[in-house]
């Protein structure tokens, strides 16, 4: 019974890997992109609405957005 079980796991091994391959080259893909940037714009520009200091709050996330997308 365990060998049969472990033949089992390593059947399904090489469709987990190919399934891990295609997950990071999607993040590749989007790893320039403005889509990824966009949490920290959008928190950024929500840290902005406040007075006196909404623009020297929102200067970390402005980096962050910067960094992810020059």
């Amino acid at each position: 019974m365990a060998l049969e079980t472990r033949g089992n796991f390593w059947r399904g091994v090489p469709g987990r890997v190919g399934a891990l391959g295609v997950v990071f080259a999607l993040c590749a893909g989007i790893s320039g992109c403005g889509l990824a940037a966009a949490p920290c714009r959008v928190a950024s520009a929500g840290l902005k609405i406040v007075p006196v200091v909404g623009h020297v709050a929102a200067a970390p996330t402005d980096a962050c957005a910067n960094v992810i997308d020059p």
